[in-house]
């Protein structure tokens, strides 16, 4: 049975959303199993002699700067990247809807890796197991905090890219794009190594305060740029993609009225 251009687009929408809540939560899971098993150098240079004394020695070695980041957190920026795609398009009730997925997603992923580190192991049929011991053990310290910070950033995420559209009128994406993302960013990052600092879970050299507010500014400068990177992203997205903006807050960016768009599908 042939669907009609309005089922088709309807289709095509709904499809669009499956993908955009399926790149979130791969890149949200992969991000929190894989974790701190691995430390990834972005970038290194060497520091003026000026700057040397003003850069803690947590962060450089003699005057070599390295910006060194958890493999996990190479994927967290992608979902920044669908949450606000997913609220310019489809509206800030999706978009939270899809943050609260993600956080339950989580729950259970712990529990089955939790299960699956209970049950007594198969003597003889894998040689893997003090892998996945290593993985579970890094795993489960860091995913409650991850979790917590995760949805406390995110739906501020959320809301923030919502008042600045409102507040434009849906005009000036770059704004919300990066007004919403950079604060939620930050409180991310605070959030989360907070979290792990008070219980412990950070190395032998972050025991003050002081070492504490250095690795959430090293870490998010990471995440700054990498904000300002996705901006050129979510313009030729929704650009793309204009065609299937919902717009349920009437403030389109491109002023497409959407009862008109649907008759002219229809027709």
């Amino acid at each position: 049975m042939n669907k009609n251009p309005q089922q088709q687009h309807a289709y095509r929408r709904d499809l669009l959303f499956l993908m955009l809540c399926a790149v979130f939560l791969t890149a949200l899971v992969m991000g929190n199993i894989i974790g701190t098993t691995k430390f990834v150098t972005l970038l290194q240079f060497s520091l003026p002699d000026w700057m040397v004394p003003l850069v803690p020695s947590l962060v450089r070695d003699e005057s070599l700067y390295t910006m060194s980041i958890p493999v996990g957190l190479l994927a967290f920026p992608v979902t920044f990247l669908v949450t606000d795609l997913v609220s310019e398009l489809f509206g800030r009730k999706r978009a939270q809807l899809l943050v609260w997925v993600g956080f339950f997603m989580n729950v259970f992923m712990l529990l089955v890796m939790t299960i699956a580190w209970y049950l007594p192991n198969t003597g003889g049929v894998s040689a893997g197991e003090t892998l996945f011991d290593g993985v579970y053990g890094f795993m489960v310290g860091n995913t409650i905090g991850s979790m917590i910070a995760y949805l406390v950033a995110q739906s501020i995420d959320v809301r923030l890219y919502h008042f600045w559209k409102k507040f434009t009128n849906g005009r000036h994406l770059w704004l919300r794009n990066n007004g919403s993302t950079m604060v939620s960013q930050l409180v991310d990052s605070t959030a989360i190594l907070s979290i792990l600092y008070f219980a412990g879970n950070l190395g032998d050299g972050v025991t003050t305060i002081g070492a504490l507010i250095i690795l959430i500014f090293n870490s998010y400068i990471f995440k700054f740029f990498a904000a300002l990177f996705d901006t050129p992203l979510i313009y030729l997205s929704v650009k793309w993609l204009k065609d299937f903006e919902e717009d349920p807050e009437g403030h389109s960016l491109y002023n497409r009225n959407v009862a008109k768009s649907a008759e002219e599908i229809a027709k």
